[in-house]
């Protein structure tokens, strides 16, 4: 029961330290940093009991870091950043996909002097990078829906919020999207 046990990670501002991927650890890495005294327990899992011979405690579901992590100035440039960058979808047709049905292509080819940098590089699905092949996307007629950019470390983070994963702990409810517009009566 407990290896499905996983703990939302947050930051010492109580902010997850990351969205997508959600910043989780395994029961066994949060109990660990429990005893290393690294993390407060801000909520737990009523029905995992974590037990040794000499101890018992509830699995932790959302712990705190006592030590507060300074997110990166600038993101990753990384296959799966440029994909949340794109939001999963084809910078040409504009279909959503799963990254494994997605790749990225250089808007000016590497072969015409093309670099691999944020500002040259777009999602496309296998269809249109097919189709683009070695052009550039005027003499491909394959306009971009947005001129590809560096993202901030913050929009990836807002970009990740619009991706939750399959599986939201209730307890972990109350730390996810803080920070988004409450309802009035």
């Amino acid at each position: 029961m407990l290896d499905n046990r996983a703990a939302l990670v947050l930051n010492a501002d109580f902010r997850p330290l990351s969205y997508f991927p959600l910043s989780l650890w395994s029961w066994r890495d949060a109990v660990k940093a429990v005893f290393l005294e690294k993390v407060n327990v801000l909520a737990e899992y009523d029905d995992a009991p974590v037990r040794s011979p000499s101890f018992e405690m509830h699995a932790p579901s959302v712990i705190s870091l006592k030590e507060y992590i300074a997110p990166a100035k600038r993101p990753a440039f990384t296959r799966f950043n440029v994909f949340l960058r794109d939001q999963f979808c084809c910078s040409y047709c504009g279909v959503k996909a799963v990254t494994s049905e997605l790749t990225f292509d250089h808007v000016i080819p590497r072969s015409r002097g093309g670099r691999t940098d944020w500002a040259n590089v777009a999602t496309a699905c296998g269809a249109c990078n097919l189709a683009k092949a070695n052009l550039t996307p005027k003499e491909a007629h394959m306009p971009l829906r947005h001129t590809p950019a560096e993202p901030t470390v913050y929009e990836l983070q807002a970009r990740g919020q619009a991706f939750p994963p399959n599986f939201l702990h209730e307890s972990w409810r109350d730390y996810l999207y803080w920070d988004s517009v409450l309802e009035s009566d």
